[in-house]
């Protein structure tokens, strides 16, 4: 008892106050201390065990497995293996399984497969021991394989077999595979088996056939908290993040489900990609209702949250109120700089993270976002020193999201030209995100015949993606040649190519108001258009002048005033100011990239009416206030 609830001294007290110790007192003990993870005690017990000649058991085993395997203890691990099978007790289904799973943790996968293959008799807990740790190892072949002769040798499988299986289909990309087991699953009888069809709502998911996971969940008569984390996680793994907050809803709401750790983290995922700020404070407030809020995972997941509505502030208290932090904390609060502009605050994070202090070493997705800080910084320099640290420091092979934001940085810094030479250097194929940095940095300094040879490039990766094309013929429209600009339009026309209409978005109470460029049909058209009448001629009044460039069709110059003005986030910011009391920021969502005259008239704005405005493109964000934006006109 004193074992198990991890009193490990009153443990050793009893015990020694014992005096006829068999083997059933030593494996309490010796149990009770694997179960706490006191791994080296329970070895340290086993050696005390033996020299009082106590002969250990079926029971005593397994536990000293799990130990050597836990602590990476490869030669503890086959002297215990000896002793097994010195005294016979090798060929046991329990001992025999507990040192195959250790050989498989060690990585040690040849014994055990030679131990697997001496076994004399199996059980279904030695199959599934050998399915799922091949998983783990990165073999799904062999995993599948092994099922497949499990069944051929007459074995009955179980949850946790089917389960494996279906990870095993899932790491080959395997959908027909899992689709068959699926049916197998309902004819072998464990159709309505929770742990089953959890682990189908979570393989659909991740196949990207969320009608298949949304199928077996609802046909599910019972539910536990997994089934209900497992549906969230597919919807927000496939973009559906609404789902998931109307999943989470229905959850507390009609099924009186106490929300878990794992349930707050996945719907604050879904709110961070929306970026629905309201709605991610309550669900903050619940977590702390829940006493889930200290929680590392959840804690990670509320700085990723507000980093991600463009919160800096209350993401930065949430990280400095954890008293625990992880790697997966760091780089959510590193990115959430990143993408603020807040370029020193992210380097400053990086530093403090690899100082040693922290004991947390940065990984590959770090680099991803402390090089993106640098390059939304315009730290060309410095974002230089640190990609040749990942490989002379660091050990991390450069991957092309850290070559894209090499070349972004560059070309923000106006330096297209060496962006272009970087390009020829690399020592991997650019990517779509590698031509697509350069593209743009040649539309933002006018470099038409270079911003061609990228968008060439770009076409031959991704020939149907609009967004390239668009970018072509505005870097056209821009540089006055209007004629290439109307031939790029008349090329995506011909082949079929349509371009994504662009939308900004704001909530107000809890309704979600979308406008589009010119937008007149909303219910409060009139007041919408009332105020933008009102901070135009007040701009004016200000020396505003409009930047008609990013007027994309070769009009008159009052015709480009008047098509600049009517972009979608000004109209959502006339409505979020007659419709958000003073005093609360205004958030503008947009599914594009922000314009620079739109960019321009925001800053304005926010002096002009006192209103912190945040706005979130499909880039980063930008943060206006008294009349500056914390992108520092760097972007």
């Amino acid at each position: 008892m004193y074992s198990k609830l991890d009193l490990p001294n009153s443990a050793q007290l009893v015990l020694s106050l014992t005096p006829s110790r068999s083997v059933v007192t030593w494996t309490s003990l010796i149990a009770g201390s694997v179960q706490n993870g006191r791994f080296v005690s329970a070895l340290v017990q086993f050696v005390d065990m033996r020299r009082e000649s106590v002969q250990p058991n079926d029971f005593t085993f397994p536990c000293v497995f799990k130990a050597s395997g836990s602590l990476r203890m490869e030669e503890t691990g086959k002297q215990v293996h000896a002793i097994a099978f010195k005294i016979g007790m090798i060929g046991d289904v329990f001992v025999g399984c507990g040192a195959f799973d250790m050989y498989c943790k060690l990585g040690l996968t040849d014994d055990a497969r030679k131990l697997f293959d001496e076994i004399p008799e199996r059980n279904c807990v030695t199959w599934n021991a050998y399915i799922s740790n091949f998983v783990l190892d990165g073999q799904p072949q062999n995993a599948i394989c092994k099922f497949v002769e499990f069944l051929g040798v007459g074995g009955v499988p179980d949850s946790i077999t089917f389960c494996a299986f279906l990870n095993a289909c899932l790491d080959t990309s395997n959908l027909e595979l899992g689709r068959q087991l699926h049916g197998f699953v309902i004819r072998f009888g464990f159709g309505k088996d929770v742990s089953v069809s959890n682990g189908l709502i979570d393989f659909y998911g991740k196949c990207r056939d969320v009608g298949s996971s949304e199928m077996v969940f609802d046909r599910m008569k019972l539910r536990n908290d997994v089934s209900w984390c497992s549906m969230m996680a597919v919807y927000v793994q496939n973009h559906e993040e609404e789902k998931a907050c109307e999943v989470f809803l229905q959850a507390i709401k009609e099924n009186n489900i106490d929300p878990n750790d794992f349930m707050i983290s996945s719907v604050l995922s879904a709110c961070a990609g929306l970026s629905g700020f309201e709605l991610g404070r309550s669900v903050h407030a619940l977590a702390v209702k829940a006493c889930v809020e200290g929680n590392i995972f959840v804690g990670s997941s509320l700085v990723d949250m507000y980093g991600k509505c463009g919160s800096i502030n209350d993401a930065r208290r949430v990280f400095n109120e954890m008293s625990k932090r992880n790697l997966i904390t760091w780089n959510a609060m590193i990115s959430s700089c990143a993408h603020q502009g807040h370029g020193d605050m992210a380097l400053a994070l990086f530093e403090e993270m690899r100082s040693g202090i922290c004991g947390i070493r940065p990984n590959y997705v770090t680099f991803v976002c402390v090089l993106s800080a640098c390059s939304r910084a315009g730290k060309v320099q410095k974002g230089m020193e640190i990609f040749e640290s990942m490989r002379s420091k660091y050990g991390i092979e450069p991957g092309p999201e850290h070559y894209a934001c090499v070349v972004d940085s560059l070309g923000r810094a106006g330096m297209v030209d060496n962006a272009y030479e970087f390009i020829k250097k690399m020592p991997i194929s650019p990517t779509i995100s590698i031509w697509g940095a350069l593209l743009g940095a040649c539309r933002m300094y006018r470099k038409p015949e270079l911003g061609k040879i990228a968008a060439a490039n770009l076409f031959e990766l991704d020939p149907k993606d609009s967004g390239n094309h668009v970018v072509l013929s505005n870097m056209f429209a821009a540089s006055g040649r209007w004629e290439e600009a109307t031939l790029v339009r008349k090329e995506m026309k011909d082949v079929g190519i349509k371009k994504g209409a662009g939308y900004s978005w704001i909530t107000v109470k809890n309704q979600v108001h979308v406008f589009q460029a010119k937008d007149t049909s909303h219910k409060r058209s009139s007041e919408i258009q009332a105020m933008l009448a009102e901070l135009r001629k007040k701009m004016e009044e200000g020396g505003y002048i409009p930047d008609t460039n990013f007027a994309l069709f070769d009009l008159e110059h009052e015709e480009k005033i008047s098509e600049v003005w009517f972009h979608s986030e000004k109209i959502a910011l006339a409505f979020g100011l007659i419709a958000i009391p003073h005093g609360l920021p205004i958030r503008i969502t947009k599914n594009l990239r922000i314009c620079g005259d739109c960019h321009s008239a925001m800053k304005f704005i926010s002096g002009i009416v006192g209103r912190e405005i945040i706005v979130r493109d499909n880039n980063r964000f930008h943060c206006f206030k008294d009349g500056t934006c914390s992108c520092s006109d760097y972007w």
